[in-house]
């Protein structure tokens, strides 16, 4: 799936001298966290979020009062507080990679561009959601487990058992293991009435299946691994 499949194109965006009172109002009133800067030629130049408003709020622990407070914060603008250098991805990003990029810069949105032209928002709330749904996560789900060397065939070695079972498997992925070389984690959702038919399938063709967290993994490691 794409970046542009899922972004938002109801864009609510702002001048640079909007103040912080009127960013704070927006982002409340339209229950968003996160505000587009754009100049006069609808160029965006930088980006506020909730937690920059927040950051750069005046503390009430001081000795102005409300009504000084009030004064200031209305004389600071975004453009003072604002991202100005920009993370954004075009339209036909995948999602994986746009999560990677989100992780890797420590952030939680990104502006979409096409062509110079912002056209969309993403956030990780979007993101997280449509992850969520690729791996199958749902209450009504079994998830199993097991580790299998880096070998060609392995994925057909555990998809043609439960093929052979009548078995119809919800959702499937892997990861590789950091702490074991070349040792990865098949990870399958199945439906619970579906659950103890395929432990017992994997378990007799000599898989060691995981439906918990263990804390010491190597006596589900492969047989040639175990040791």
């Amino acid at each position: 799936m794409y970046i542009g499949t899922i972004m938002h194109t109801d864009l609510v965006t702002v001048p640079p001298d909007t103040t912080l009172v009127e960013a704070r109002e927006l982002i409340e009133s339209k229950g968003i966290d996160h505000l587009l800067v754009v100049n006069r030629k609808g160029r965006l130049v930088g980006i506020v979020s909730g937690r920059d408003l927040v950051q750069n709020w005046a503390s009430p622990a001081t000795a102005l009062s409300a009504h000084e407070l009030n004064y200031l914060l209305d004389k600071v603008q975004v453009q003072m507080i604002m991202v100005k250098t920009v993370v954004t991805v075009a339209p036909d990003t995948t999602i994986e990679r746009a999560a990677y990029i989100m992780q890797t810069h420590n952030i939680s949105s990104l502006p979409v561009m096409a062509d110079d032209e912002l056209v969309g928002i993403v956030t990780s709330t979007d993101v997280m959601a449509v992850l969520l749904q690729a791996i199958g996560m749902s209450d009504d789900s079994v998830r199993l487990s097991v580790l299998v060397d880096d070998a060609i065939g392995r994925l057909a070695d555990v998809t043609s058992l439960f093929k052979e079972a009548q078995i119809n498997l919800q959702s499937f992925f892997c990861w590789p293991d950091s702490r074991y070389a070349d040792i990865s984690h098949l990870v399958m959702r199945v439906a619970p009435a579906d659950g103890e038919r395929a432990i017992a399938a994997l378990e007799g063709h000599g898989f060691r299946v995981l439906t918990r967290y263990e804390k010491d993994l190597r006596p589900f490691l492969p047989a040639a691994r175990s040791v």
